[in-house]
């Protein structure tokens, strides 16, 4: 057909295609791009952003993860980057804004091999081998910790929390502290000496008003919720909890149901008989001994009535989220049926407080026996500031379950990455051929890391990165940069500057996977955006002629 000047068209009218390098410059742009926007929120001294929704809101962040979230992307290779800071964030919680400025320097790299018309697929096989190697080199680097040593775990937060709104000040070792106690409380220990630790089973409570100083651990759980009924008492000591996901109302009928009503004692009856029902439930779970009463659903209003007289504390309407913690936390049973419920399925708790929190009333349920659930309870002037101690402390939590998880850590300040970049150097002579050239590449790259800790903090980058590369050679490995000061130390253990070897692993795979999936596509076919008459068609058949009424 073709013979005869008539076009063959295999795609759709309108349809873009970029093929071969084009398409993996136009990739490689985007993704350094996206890598560049995160490039000075690295570090204790990086600088935050302001983020504005199209709703008109406003976040003010450094956290890597949070931006990418919060950025529109539209190039599908930046949003691959994207995913790369969720799969970071999802995986260890932490080290998020260093994955995509990896990634970014990793692809960098591999355009300036591309101009010297080396193949995709050499680079790729390179970076491979390279990954592989690097996995290896870090967990000889890195060395071992107790799970349960408070002193480096301390540490390791410290590290964390530096970057970020509340680090370096005296609010940031209360959080630390608050953050470790918590952990530990939750944490349950395994068989091979590590610790199971869920960071669900911290719950994160907000409340405007007060001073970031006024956040506190409670051994327990708090309820964004009020007492029901002003009849209840309001504090109750040594509380029996019935947690229950049934509700204190009469159930209505599955199908309609019609009620003839011939004489008004039928009415009084009728309504006696709803009464006797909710006093019946009220008198069984009574009858267990509760004195507290925790509802997922509603309350009655004349349940409400009844338990007020029998001296009961209710809390309805409760998220399930929050009586799965309770259940943790106080040992009790959460029951799906009100006939169902025992003795032995209450929980336990010391204290059952209704308290004031700056304008609303909250409940607070403390001193539970043996507590697999504890809340921290954000105090702050508004907003903004409650959002960002929220992720910094989200980000303590997960770096806590790293370390309890796989008990290793490593140097922070750059020192990872220059020893790793030194010996991925003596790798790739090992190796040779073009492949030497992707390996040394992505050492290159590794050791952006630091240039960038050395530019945030005002020194010199290449003299910096000088004197480092110097000091791992006469096999000082843990010698760092110290970002505070901007000087060079020598050993970065000392500064009390760590971080868990899950972090670091966790960064340069996702970050070399990502630039290893970019690298791989030659081709892109992106189809034409649906027209505004099309999509009408699609979502309610034909579009009716203009003037027509349907």
């Amino acid at each position: 057909m073709a013979m005869y000047g008539i076009p063959v068209l295999v795609l759709k009218e309108g349809t873009r295609r970029t093929i071969g390098r084009e398409a993996l410059r136009g990739n490689i742009a985007a993704a350094r791009a996206l890598a560049e926007v995160l490039r000075t929120s690295l570090g204790p001294r990086g600088l935050d952003k302001m983020l504005v929704d199209s709703f008109g809101d406003v976040t003010v962040t450094n956290d890597g993860a949070t931006i990418v979230k919060e950025m529109e992307v539209q190039h599908p290779a930046a949003k691959l980057l994207v995913e790369v800071a969720k799969a970071q964030d999802a995986e260890v919680g932490d080290g998020t804004t260093s994955a995509v400025v990896l990634a970014g320097a990793f692809l960098a790299k591999a355009e300036e091999l591309l101009d010297q018309n080396i193949h995709p697929s050499i680079i790729i096989e390179g970076y491979t081998k390279a990954l592989k190697e690097s996995l290896k080199i870090l967990s000889d680097i890195a060395y071992k910790v107790s799970p349960t040593d408070r002193e480096s775990l301390k540490k390791v937060v410290m590290t964390t929390i530096s970057s970020k709104y509340i680090g370096g000040n005296v609010i940031s070792n209360k959080l630390a502290d608050m953050t470790i106690e918590a952990a530990l409380t939750v944490a349950e220990p395994k068989e091979n000496g590590t610790f199971d630790f869920r960071t669900d089973d911290v719950k994160i409570e907000k409340k405007k008003g007060g001073n970031v100083i006024d956040t506190q651990l409670i051994k327990g759980i708090v309820i964004d919720k009020e007492v029901v009924h002003p009849g209840m008492p309001r504090r109750i000591e040594d509380a029996k909890i019935a947690l229950l996901d049934a509700a204190l109302e009469v159930e209505k009928p599955e199908i309609t149901a019609k009620i003839n009503i011939t004489s008004p004692e039928l009415i009084k009856a009728f309504l006696d008989e709803e009464a006797n029902l909710l006093k019946e439930m009220v008198e069984k779970i009574a009858s267990t001994g509760a004195n507290v009463v925790i509802c997922q659903k509603g309350i009655d209003e004349v349940a409400q009535h009844f338990l007020a007289k029998k001296g009961i504390m209710a809390v309805r309407r409760v998220k399930r989220s929050d009586l799965e913690k309770l259940e943790r936390a106080s040992g009790g049973k959460i029951v799906s049926s009100v006939r169902d419920l025992k003795p032995e399925d209450l929980g336990y708790a010391k204290l059952v407080e209704e308290r004031r929190i700056g304008n609303d009333k909250m409940v607070f349920i403390e001193g539970c026996k043996n507590p697999k659930a504890v809340t921290i309870l954000i105090r702050g002037a508004n907003d903004m500031v409650m959002d960002e101690i929220e992720r910094s402390l989200k980000d303590a939590l997960n770096v806590l379950r790293n370390v309890m998880k796989v008990p290793k850590i490593v140097p922070g300040g750059g020192a990872v990455e220059i020893e790793l970049a030194m010996r991925l150097r003596e790798f790739a002579a090992k190796v040779g051929g073009k492949e030497q050239l992707a390996i040394e590449a992505f050492a290159q790259a590794i050791e952006e890391i630091p240039l960038i800790l050395a530019e945030s903090s005002g020194k010199d980058p290449l003299e910096t990165l000088m004197k480092l590369r110097q000091l791992h050679s006469e096999g000082k490995k843990y010698a760092g940069i110290d970002v505070v000061t901007g000087e060079v130390r020598e050993n970065m253990l000392e500064y009390n500057v760590v971080e868990p070897l899950l972090v670091k692993e966790s960064m340069v795979k996702t970050a070399a996977e990502a630039a290893i999936t970019i690298l791989k596509i030659d081709d892109i076919i992106a189809a034409s955006p649906v027209k505004k008459e099309e999509k009408g068609k699609k979502e309610g058949g034909e579009t009716p002629p203009p003037g027509s009424f349907e």
